[in-house]
């Protein structure tokens, strides 16, 4: 299996040409996060990949850091923002242990379809809430791999050895739930699009 940034950058273009699998359920997390979004408000958001995600709330903030472990998943990020004429999005390469943001320093953290794949997401939870001004949200979009079909699961180390698929983390959402807690978090919304994704906003 290839390291995470050399996976990510080799499937930047493949991944920037891919479609949403599920754009009623995509439009819907759009939706209830822009419901807690404000206009002064400054957003973190890793694992931005192409970023997407940030360009749509943009509009909606002060200003947002985007940033990846791909610097080919940036420079694709950075151009469609110029594109667009979007200049509120700072785009950043790193990992979040590796630009280590300022104590409460951000109003809402985004990890969206990004914890799964993370070696270490308590960390990375940990960072999150650390970046958070008091009464911040962390948002996220995660997959449940444990909930997932298991010939999917089994397919998985497979295709890992192919390069065909990043590290997974495996956990349920009671465990993703508990991780959040045992940071500090309280659960201010959580939906449960399919049995194998969760979409949680926390507040620290």
């Amino acid at each position: 299996m290839k390291d995470s940034k050399t996976f990510w950058d080799n499937s930047a273009q493949r991944y920037a040409k891919s479609r949403i699998q599920d754009e009623a359920a995509y439009r819907k997390k759009l939706d209830i996060t822009e419901k807690y979004l404000q206009p002064d408000w400054s957003v973190l958001e890793f694992g931005c990949g192409t970023g997407s995600t940030a360009m749509v709330h943009a509009p909606y903030v002060k200003e947002v850091l985007a940033t990846d472990i791909s610097d080919n998943m940036l420079a694709i990020a950075a151009q469609k923002a110029k594109d667009a004429g979007i200049g509120n999005i700072r785009f950043q390469q790193g990992t979040l242990e590796s630009i280590n943001p300022p104590s409460a320093s951000f109003d809402a953290v985004l990890g969206l379809n990004i914890l799964h794949l993370l070696e270490d997401p308590d960390s990375a939870i940990a960072i999150s809430y650390k970046a958070l001004k008091p009464g911040g949200v962390f948002i996220t979009s995660t997959a449940l791999v444990k909930e997932m079909n298991p010939f999917v699961r089994m397919l998985i180390p497979l295709m890992q050895m192919l390069s065909l698929a990043p590290f997974v983390h495996r956990f349920n959402k009671t465990e993703l739930v508990e991780k959040l807690n045992q940071a500090g978090f309280s659960i201010d919304h959580l939906w449960q699009p399919a049995a194998q994704s969760v979409f949680i906003v926390a507040r620290k």
